[in-house]
């Protein structure tokens, strides 16, 4: 529900919306019809200050629309249990794009409704319910009064799972379709994106929550409450609750994780959805999230990119980028030198007037004037403050980091930045743990946190530290875009490999934090791998820096620097981002969307009337016998397979029958699976039995195996396991392949 524009727009609590702002500028930059769709929090997230102990104190704005440049455009109305409720719609234009903010502070509103829209991620449960109808169903609406009518519905995390609500409730009450035919249509046109790794990170409502704002829906859909609940209701649970992501995935046809590992975590969290899917074909796809390379990078940096890539550099491939090569050494390492001398004179200034608003009198802050120094290596971590993300992983042993900090030939300095949600009080924890130990005088010129950490401050970080330094517990942290930040700013990282680190990492391009995930006691394991980062720090990182003559450039660290710009410029821009989304998503669900909805929706209604039938009719399917050559294959021949497949009512039109082969493990798992479809060869005198016959390649030597199975096949079905239905023959065979 939030948009990272700008500080100006302060409508983000953090990395989540950033993206979010990033996605729509990106489509912007490449002519993409996009719109977007939010919530205007009249508080905004809240400035942070901490007070003399440390301690996180939070003070919300009181925005006005239209000191903003927000234009009000309509208005829409929408019922929360019983009381109904209008929001104004603003228009924000950011770019090429729209972006529609709803507003419940008008006047038509009793008080109890204008306080919806007051603070992001503030309030109790049945605040955030509120909040996740209005900009579901409230957006849904939004965008019909504006005259806006999407092909593809962008779910961008659970909390929009509401709109497919309402897009069902318009397609049976407009249109006549049934509750199953309007799922199809729906389902056609809608991605969704998750971008949590733990469960605990899922929006959870209530039954009787739910069944209070949402028995009216029901009803005028003429579906049993029941049937509603089922949409989102957790596998295995006891139906009391109702999960947005699982409702999300159910009504999406286009499902994807953050990062290639949060793809596989995804997968891990949410497989209990296709019980009976191989892990591997759970239809969860990964799009690694990217930046607005524009937004981000200092004009220093723009101009050398401009020079030496192409002007158009956010949007070049890998053979452009190479083009650094041509550029100096001097060259790079002058930008580098110029974007940190900026941010030193930056933290001088916000830490005097930080400690002057603690009561600290100017006269007692003449140390300010010196702190940092503008040719020391310094660090930078700056994000939210979560437990997961371990921001105080290197206070775990002080003395090794007082050593690095006051080191007198090859000193260190370190900056941190990020707030903790209000009620967190472990991540507040953190930030006053880190606070007071930059308070001793003895690192006070080395360490810093920096207060309110923002859009404005996160550009002058990741432009001006050398090291971007990331320590989640793998792998907890979905994909993170911080880092990608400063890399295209010429800034390393170091990084336990998670996220968008752990595919882009190749041993050259920063440094990879070892991790053990293998520990059970986290409190062992945090030692362990703090450990690890400073053994990078003190043999690697630190002498790499300073290897040089006195007022030279340090030549291995910018060939690493070069050498991250170079793999990773044309990866971890927003552009590139964009255009899978494309590619994998937008276009073929806008294709399928009106393919389905043509002549009356009438695909839609034949996809939904087979898998009725297919469900009823299930049961009877199964693989009878199955048969092969009795010769032990020979390593490059082919092994022929025979199969006996009963479909009761069912027809091979329905279904397909697949001969799944690979190496096989001791336990006589299949491993690197392949799979070769069977054909049918004639009926049975039974009339419900198939003759099917197939073959694979003895391409490996040793332990191999095949397994049979039957899957549904219909050709508007986007992969079988949106059916959830498959038939295994009752064993693998193994074989053993001569060479």
């Amino acid at each position: 529900p939030e948009f990272g524009i700008d500080a100006a727009l302060p409508q983000y609590s953090g990395g989540l919306g950033v993206l979010a702002g990033d996605h729509v500028k990106a489509a912007g930059s490449l002519g993409l019809p996009l719109v977007g769709v939010g919530l205007f929090y009249r508080h905004g997230y809240f400035r942070q200050e901490l007070n003399v102990e440390g301690w996180q104190v939070e003070h919300y704005p009181d925005l006005d629309p239209a000191e903003m440049s927000l234009e009000p455009v309509g208005r829409v109305s929408v019922d929360l249990a019983g009381m109904p409720v209008v929001a104004q719609i603003l228009k924000a234009q950011v770019g090429r794009i729209t972006l529609f903010l709803l507003d419940t502070n008008v006047d038509e509103n009793p008080d109890e409704a204008r306080t919806i829209t007051d603070n992001l991620y503030g309030g109790g449960e049945e605040h955030r319910l509120r909040q996740e109808i209005l900009l579901g169903i409230g957006g849904v609406r939004a965008l019909e009064a504006v005259g806006r009518t999407p092909q593809v519905f962008h779910i961008n995390e659970g909390h929009a799972g509401f709109l497919a609500l309402e897009r069902l409730r318009v397609l049976i009450r407009r249109d006549g379709l049934t509750f199953p035919e309007a799922i199809e249509a729906v389902r056609a046109g809608a991605v969704f994106t998750t971008h949590t790794p733990v469960s605990a990170g899922i929006d959870r409502f209530p039954r009787s929550l739910i069944e209070r704002y949402f028995s009216g829906w029901a009803e005028e859909c003429g579906v049993a409450f029941s049937d509603l609940m089922e949409l989102g209701r957790e596998p295995g649970g006891s139906g009391e609750l109702f999960n947005m992501a699982v409702l999300s995935f159910r009504l999406s046809g286009y499902c994807n994780g953050v990062a290639r590992l949060h793809g596989q975590t995804s997968k891990h969290l949410f497989q209990h959805l296709w019980p009976d899917i191989s892990f591997d074909e759970i239809p969860i796809h990964s799009v690694t999230n990217g930046i607005h390379a524009a937004t981000w990078v200092s004009s220093e940096m723009t101009t050398t990119l401009d020079r030496y890539v192409l002007p158009e550099w956010w949007d070049a491939g890998p053979e452009r980028w190479a083009r650094l090569d041509d550029a100096s050494d001097e060259d790079i390492w002058r930008v580098r030198e110029q974007c940190r001398e900026r941010l030193v004179g930056f933290v001088r200034k916000r830490l005097k007037v930080s400690r002057m608003l603690q009561g600290v009198s100017e006269g007692d802050l003449a140390w300010c004037d010196d702190v940092f120094d503008p040719g020391v290596l310094t660090i930078g971590f700056a994000r939210r403050f979560a437990a997961y993300k371990r921001p105080t992983l290197l206070l775990s042993q002080p003395e090794r980091l007082k050593a690095l900090l006051n080191d007198p030939d090859r000193p260190v300095q370190i900056l941190f930045a990020g707030k903790a949600h209000p009620a967190d009080e472990p991540g507040k924890a953190m930030i006053r743990e880190i606070f007071n130990f930059s308070q001793d005088p003895e690192v006070r010129r080395r360490m810093a946190f920096l207060e309110n950490y923002d859009m404005s401050m996160a550009k002058l970080l990741c432009q001006g530290v050398d090291l971007w330094l990331n320590t989640p517990r793998r792998p907890l942290e979905a994909s993170g875009t911080s880092g990608e930040k400063a890399a295209l700013n010429g800034v390393l990282n170091c990084s336990i490999l998670d996220g968008w680190w752990d595919e882009m990492y190749d041993g050259e391009n920063g440094w990879a934090i070892l991790s053990v995930e293998g520990y059970e006691d986290l409190g062992r394991r945090d030692r362990v791998e703090a450990a690890n980062l400073f053994d990078v720090l003190e043999r690697r990182i630190v002498p790499l820096f300073y290897d040089r003559k006195p007022r030279s450039v340090p030549r291995g660290w910018v060939r690493r620097i070069r050498s991250s710009l170079k793999t990773l410029g044309p990866k971890v821009s927003a552009t590139r981002m964009l255009r899978e989304y494309v590619e994998w998503a937008y276009d073929p669900a806008a294709a399928r969307a009106e393919a389905l909805a043509a002549n009356g929706y009438q695909r839609a209604k034949a996809l939904a009337a087979w898998k009725a039938t297919l469900q009823k009719q299930w049961s009877d399917v199964a693989i009878e016998a199955a048969g092969e050559d009795d010769l032990v294959p020979e390593l490059g021949t082919t092994q022929e397979v025979m199969a006996q497949v009963r479909l009761g009512a069912l027809t091979p039109d329905d279904v397909a029958v697949q001969l799944v082969h690979g190496p096989v493990s001791l336990g006589d798992y299949l491993m690197a699976e392949q799979i070769e479809p069977m054909e049918a060869s004639g009926k049975a005198s039974d009339g419900t039995t198939w003759c099917y016959g197939g073959s694979f390649s003895c391409e490996r030597p040793g332990r191999y195996g095949y397994a049979l199975r039957v899957v549904p096949s219909h050709p508007d079905l986007l992969t079988f396991a949106e059916v959830g239905r498959v038939a295994w023959a009752s064993a693998a065979r193994v074989k053993r392949i001569c060479d």
